[in-house]
């Protein structure tokens, strides 16, 4: 019988072993199993709530797994041009070459190739799923190059919700904090993840964000990393990010 015919009675569950390993987030732990691509004693998983047996060898993509007892949490000033990806298949940068760990880290959520700013990054998959939950609501701090000069009525429909193709979005806040040139920099807080967001928001109300810098996660700012640097998280810090997670 194949491993996902016999689930166990007693055990941790898999998505869940696979994340306080510091693989995945419980999330991409799931897809992983649904995949067919995590094997528990050889043999391949795909059961949801699977429950690993004490003393299981567990191997993703051929390569075994052993659990992780060290967290580590990264604060990093990702530059333009890195992925916010583990790996990428065709060998593009990706934040992984910037922050050297003898864990296995990956990055909590993402900024696409043209941004830049805070990225966490880390082998708590735990506390990785709460901070990119939407019903915890964790604030994303950004400050945006948008193009020309936004009226205090698009500011408006910023801070209301606008509507996007995959739905309407969470009230904002919006604030117009300066200008360069033609441009205008806007400091812009919400409280979800979605793909893109802020550069769709701004795209919605007619003026595409030219530049665009993450400068806080919850309680986590960037403060004074350069591009390119990384730091570790106090631990007061990682207590604030539980909390505003959810998990205390």
């Amino acid at each position: 019988m194949s491993a996902e015919q016999k689930p166990q009675p007693e055990g941790e569950r898999l998505h869940k072993l696979l994340a306080r390993a510091g693989v995945a987030s419980r999330r991409h732990s799931e897809e992983l199993i649904r995949q067919g691509r995590v094997r528990v004693n050889g043999q391949v998983v795909t059961q949801m709530g699977y429950r690993v047996p004490s003393g299981a060898t567990i191997s993703v993509d051929g390569r075994p797994i052993q659990q992780i007892t060290r967290r580590v949490y990264y604060a990093l000033y990702k530059p333009p041009g890195y992925l916010s990806t583990a790996r990428d298949e065709y060998g593009r940068p990706t934040v992984l070459h910037l922050v050297p760990s003898a864990e296995r880290i990956y990055p909590v959520g993402r900024l696409d190739l043209d941004s830049e700013g805070l990225l966490l990054l880390t082998n708590d998959g735990e506390l990785a799923q709460h901070l990119l939950h939407p019903r915890y609501e964790v604030a994303r701090e950004y400050l945006a190059l948008v193009q020309g000069h936004p009226t205090e009525e698009d500011l408006d429909r910023l801070r209301q919700g606008v509507e996007l193709e995959d739905g309407r979005t969470s009230p904002a806040q919006v604030e117009r904090v300066g200008s360069q040139g033609a441009d205008t920099w806007l400091r812009v807080v919400i409280h979800e993840g979605r793909k893109r967001q802020v550069r769709r928001m701004a795209e919605a109300v007619g003026h595409p964000v030219r530049r665009l810098i993450r400068l806080r996660i919850g309680p986590v700012r960037v403060d004074n990393l350069k591009p390119g640097e990384w730091r570790e998280l106090s631990p007061a810090e990682v207590e604030s990010l539980r909390r505003v997670s959810g998990m205390e």
